[in-house]
């Protein structure tokens, strides 16, 4: 067997067994013994240098030493400089029982985080799958995180789900018995949650259900009629009450939430409970709500039934549960907000299952992506700028024994216009609101003198031109130009420069722009080469003479609690 052979049949590198003889200057092979193998003699002086071939060299025929290929040379130069020192070259040295450990240890926290991004994968995964969503007319594709958000959130009476058959009615379609619109702010300071009463009579209107097969079924709209029956009832689905809102209220909802009995159950459950307070003893017959006056932990079919309970509270109508509604999702903002939920992983788990499996949404935000960015857009909010109030209504005055309500006619159409217009009903935005006003305080211009480019962003043919007339031929402000059309936006715009604000207050006068409309930026040409505002009519335009939407929006005084706040039901 040769020296390469031998050296790798003892696990010993063959590189290691040439060495460097200080006597000659020349690399030679040592082999050391091995078991049952003589050592190979001590290489002898070589003959004195000369000009002809040496003794050992492949060209004498020798057999005492042989050449290292370069490569060898240049990988144990070290090493043979180190014995020609007098230096023995010493082995590595085994790493310590630490290094092991800690290499080891390192290993295990990297196979760790690995195992728990699969886990966090396939959880995130697995928390998607519990989401069901539908497809409606009228939803959005998702949401912007620049502009306001309007969720309409809804508690249906069908009896559906494990412990629910024994409730009454138990043949129910599902009607939209709690609705709850949430305008959430542009800025999100603030949030208004806008209950709906079951029992308030309007017009439904005709509304698209998408079928299985993607075509669309046009559903007839039924005139005087309770509100819970724009869900369930001729196959009307979640589309149908958004679009019933928007004909009531005259607010797009962007989205829906739907939530059925077991909803409240989990949901409850999953955050160790609700606190609720109740002035008086209750024992309800009707949903076995049986507390004593104080304040409770409700989870489960006892959070259940303190929503479904009427008649022991107020006037045992619908709009005082309403108002125990509001106590309890209130309190339900305030704990799933506390530290003592988003800090504990345990009950962050139940709630991710237990909302994913309770809730039926549109597919806008029907993934776990979106429902988390919308969650986080909501949770901006403090609990104490968010408002719960009910649509101000008067008993139908069509009964003789009213058991019915319609809208208030005076003091419903402020309430739907501050939430339109984004305004507050609390007093949160207050200085904020009292410096945009003041654009609309000083010196105004005569209307001879304002100079104005009129643009059509509101997507109604020819409010440009319909503007201009009226500018021209009823205000007298004849320095105005018609300019065509903008991309269309939701609100109507005056921008001016700082030397003509005066010019900017008598517009907004004339035409009943409210102060959120003015914005100081620069000013454009005119038809004569001029400096001329510039005006684009928005969605809010209603037609030339008519106050554009937000003239007079302002916090209306309306019956409301905040969610900061607990509220006993009596």
């Amino acid at each position: 067997m040769d020296a390469q052979g031998r050296g790798r049949a003892e696990n010993i590198d063959p590189a290691d067994q040439w060495v460097l003889n200080p006597h000659t200057g020349d690399y030679e092979l040592r082999l050391t013994p091995s078991a049952g193998q003589s050592a190979v003699p001590s290489p002898r002086r070589a003959a004195p240098r000369g000009d002809g071939p040496r003794r050992g060299s492949p060209q004498g025929g020798g057999r005492g030493r042989r050449d290292v290929p370069p490569q060898r040379r240049r990988r144990e130069a070290p090493a043979a400089q180190e014995q020609a020192s007098g230096r023995r070259r010493s082995r590595p040295k085994k790493k310590s029982k630490a290094k092991k450990i800690m290499l080891w240890t390192a290993g295990g926290m990297a196979m760790v985080v690995l195992v728990g991004a699969g886990v966090g994968y396939w959880y995130w995964e697995h928390l998607n799958g519990n989401i069901t969503s539908q497809d409606v007319v009228g939803a959005k594709n998702g949401f912007a995180k620049d502009e306001a958000i309007n969720v309409l959130v809804m508690g249906t009476d069908k009896r559906t789900g494990k412990g629910n058959e024994g409730y009454g009615d138990k043949g129910s379609v599902g009607h939209a018995d709690t609705n709850v619109l949430l305008h959430v702010s542009k800025d999100r300071t603030n949030a208004t949650a806008l209950s709906i009463p079951r029992d308030l009579v309007v017009d439904v209107p005709d509304c698209q259900v998408k079928q299985k097969d993607g075509t669309l079924k046009t559903i007839k709209g039924t005139p005087n009629s309770r509100f819970n029956t724009s869900l369930g009832q001729s196959d009307r689905d979640a589309g149908c009450v958004m679009k019933t809102v928007k004909a009531v209220t005259g607010i797009t909802v962007d989205h829906f939430m739907m939530a059925d009995f077991n909803a409240v159950k989990t949901l409850s459950s999953a955050v160790g409970g609700v606190s609720v307070c109740v002035g008086k003893d209750v024992n309800d017959p009707d949903s076995h709500l049986k507390l004593s006056a104080g304040t409770h932990n409700l989870q489960g079919e006892q959070a259940l039934a303190f929503l479904r309970t009427r008649h022991s509270f107020g006037n045992q109508g619908d709009l005082d549960r309403i108002k125990v509604q509001q106590q309890f999702l209130g309190s339900l903002a305030r704990k799933m907000s506390s530290s003592d939920t988003i800090t504990n992983p345990r009950k962050l788990t139940s709630l991710a299952e237990a909302a994913t499996k309770a809730l039926t949404v549109d597919k806008g935000i029907g993934s776990l992506s979106s429902l988390k960015d919308l969650a986080l857009e909501i949770r901006k909010v403090p609990p104490k700028n968010l408002s719960f109030t009910t649509v101000p209504v008067i008993d139908n005055p069509a009964e003789p024994t009213p058991v019915t309500v319609v809208v208030n006619p005076t003091a419903g159409p402020p309430v739907f216009n501050a939430i339109k217009n984004d305004v507050s009903l609390t007093a949160t935005k207050k200085k904020q609101k009292e410096k945009q006003d003041a654009k609309l305080k000083g010196p105004k211009s005569a209307a001879s003198a304002v100079r104005v480019n009129i643009y059509n962003g509101s997507g109604r043919t020819g409010a440009a031109q319909e503007t201009l007339t009226e500018l021209q031929n009823t205000e007298g402000v004849l320095k105005s130009s018609q300019m065509g059309n903008k991309p269309n936006q939701a609100k109507t715009s005056l921008e001016y420069a700082p030397d003509q604000a005066s010019q900017a207050r008598r517009l907004a006068d004339i035409m009943g722009l409210p102060a959120s409309a003015l914005k100081e930026g620069k000013s454009e040409k005119n038809d004569q080469g001029l400096p001329a505002m510039t005006l684009i009519l928005g969605g809010d335009f209603k037609g030339a003479g008519t106050p554009v939407d937000g003239a007079s929006a302002k916090a209306p005084e309306v019956d409301k609690t905040t969610a900061d706040k607990a509220v006993c039901a009596k």
